[in-house]
């Protein structure tokens, strides 16, 4: 039962993870100091994904199941928990590079958000 529970600790901090990779600007249009820790996660996620490697939270994650009586999961955390949800099944390097365009956009759009935000303030 331990095993189960961290493993389903390393699932939901994997899904708080890709979450913060995504929309972690966001975060940073409140807290502008929070770029410090985004910044390098957002890197480390786009990295990941155009790259073709498996976050190693996914091979921990199975490593737990299995510990646990289970069984673990070929393919890494979007294809087999995200995808099915949102794409139809069958992950293409066409689809990961979608996904990374995705990210990378939003992020990009909110940083230039607050570097345009940032220029406009008044000096004080």
């Amino acid at each position: 039962m331990l095993y189960s529970a961290l493993a389903d600790a390393v699932l939901l901090f994997h899904l708080c993870f890709i979450l913060f990779v995504g929309l972690g600007g966001l975060v940073v249009l409140r807290w502008p100091k929070v770029a410090w820790v985004h910044l390098p996660i957002a890197a480390w996620g786009l990295w990941i994904e155009v790259s073709g490697n498996i976050c190693p939270l996914t091979p921990l994650e199975n490593h737990l199941r299995r510990l646990a009586g289970g069984q673990g999961y070929p393919g890494g955390f979007i294809e087999h928990y995200l995808l099915p949800i949102i794409y139809p099944p069958g992950l293409t390097r066409g689809v990961q590079y979608a996904l990374a365009g995705l990210v990378l956009g939003l992020n990009v759009a909110i940083y230039g958000y607050i570097l345009y935000r940032r220029r406009k303030r008044p000096r004080q």
